[in-house]
């Protein structure tokens, strides 16, 4: 039973039933024959009233989907489409997920509680439904490295293992199962209107649209929703794309489908952060022309966001569409400088585009890892060192000296001999832990010590539209 607790009350709501009917499917969870509970992240269910949950209560809600209560009754799996890999797909849709509930955090946001592994839909196709074990503990990873990192990302709520064996053609088999409860900003994503699109439905796309405008980004509709709402969105993505930039992050599979409205990072499969500043750096062995490469990520989200702006086409001209779309790339570039300033610990300036062309042209010349450069310089430790003492930081050196300080470097962490990262090496062996000798030790060390570089790092810099 979910009590109110005097911190953060419990706030259901339900909120999707305004784009009914045609949005989504009645579902029901697979009915798995063993439920342990080998994650809860009360961090995150304090900030929704969760986490006065005993164990019990939260493995008949987050791994039996006993419904919570004022929300939701039935599970739904949304209907969408999506460019993959930059051809249109009008056959996906959630297919091992669901939206599970709806409720309100501690600033009144509406976040919606989504699925990963919860069993077959309509939209399952070819597969089981279901979610290795492997890969939400990757999950855990992505997400609690991403959030201390400043991106704007949902977060992993929970990992019950289900006690069947899957097989897998891309890792050893049969491995284990898991199901996983993500809490985010919503799972409207840009492929919601493009199945909309699609079937010429003007009435679920203006119904969307509203929903998108009022809902998530709390906003009355003016004189052109289609075009307001495409701004917030093209507002959100260009920062979350330098975020993932600043953070070396790459996400692997940008299709259109994987964009949220809301600008928020989510669903993570095939991730990795890049060691060193290499733009042709993939995170997934199927991407064979790099599409979605390291320096190719900004790219691929405008690209996303262009669709959706043709998805809004029925309800608008081009004109005001296209006016919101060209001012991706500056938006862009002002993101990466303020981000990137936000990591360095220094007072963002007009100066900082430069400052920022210089650091990554030593980074790349001298083969600096990311991680390594951004503690150096921010503790302090290094920076006079032979490292940053040769030509590839001449220029960097003398940008950086104009810049006044920011941000908290008293916290311990800055004097840490080595930086916290997320490299793959690391995730295997968090991993190997748990697989070979049940040993979730390395994992919970982990998400400690991201933890404490996001306390030294600090509240990420506010989105300026």
């Amino acid at each position: 039973m979910v009590k109110s607790s005097q911190a953060t009350r419990y706030d259901p709501a339900k909120e999707i039933f305004a784009l009914q009917p045609d949005f989504a499917d009645d579902v029901k969870a697979a009915d798995f024959p063993d439920a342990i509970l080998r994650y809860r992240n009360d961090r995150a269910a304090a900030g929704v009233g969760l986490d006065s949950l005993t164990d019990d209560e939260w493995i008949s809600h987050f791994g039996r989907f006993e419904p919570l209560p004022g929300t939701l009754r039935q599970p739904l799996a949304l209907r969408y489409h999506g460019h993959q890999f930059r051809t249109y797909n009008p056959d996906i849709g959630d297919g091992r997920g669901f939206l599970f509930a709806q409720l309100r955090d501690d600033r009144g946001r509406l976040l919606d509680l989504g699925t990963k592994g919860s069993g077959q839909t309509p939209y399952s196709r070819f597969g089981d439904g279901r979610l290795t074990l492997k890969g939400g503990v990757r999950e855990i990873l992505a997400t609690e490295m991403l959030e201390a990192l400043g991106v704007t990302t949902s977060r992993t709520l929970s990992i019950i293992e289900t006690g069947e064996a899957l097989e897998r053609n891309d890792e050893p088999s049969p491995t284990r199962a898991a199901v996983m409860v993500r809490l985010s900003h919503s799972h409207i994503r840009i492929g919601s209107f493009q199945r909309a699109a699609y079937f010429d439905d003007k009435a679920l796309l203006e119904r969307l649209t509203n929903y998108a405008l009022v809902k998530l980004y709390e906003e009355e509709p003016g004189n052109c929703p289609p075009a307001q709402l495409l701004g917030r969105v093209v507002e959100r993505t260009a920062d979350l794309a330098a975020s993932y930039m600043v953070a070396g992050f790459v996400h692997g599979v940008l299709n259109s489908d994987n964009i949220n409205v809301t600008g928020e990072s989510f669903d993570y499969g095939p991730w990795r952060f890049t060691p060193l500043w290499q733009p042709g750096f993939t995170a997934a062995y199927f991407d064979h022309s790099g599409l979605y490469a390291f320096g190719r990520q900004a790219e691929a989200i405008h690209w996303d966001v262009a669709q959706l702006a043709v998805s809004l086409r029925p309800l608008v001209e081009a004109e005001p569409l296209i006016e919101q779309l060209e001012r991706f790339p500056q938006l862009y570039g002002d993101a990466m400088a303020r981000r990137f300033c936000w990591r360095l610990g220094v007072q963002p300036s007009d100066d900082a585009s430069a400052m920022v062309e210089a650091a990554v042209r030593g980074m790349a010349g001298g083969e600096m890892p990311i991680d390594r450069f951004f503690h150096d310089w921010r503790g302090g430790e290094s920076r006079e060192g032979a490292d940053y003492s040769g030509e590839p930081w001449a220029a960097f050196r003398e940008a950086i000296a104009g810049f006044g300080a920011s941000g908290d470097d008293k916290h311990p962490y800055w004097q840490d001999a080595a930086p916290c990262s997320m490299h793959i090496d690391e995730v295997e062996q968090i991993w190997s832990a748990i697989a070979e000798r049940g040993d979730w030790g390395p994992l919970h060390a982990k998400v400690a010590a991201v933890r404490r570089m996001g306390e030294a790092l600090g509240p990420p810099p506010l989105l300026i539209s």
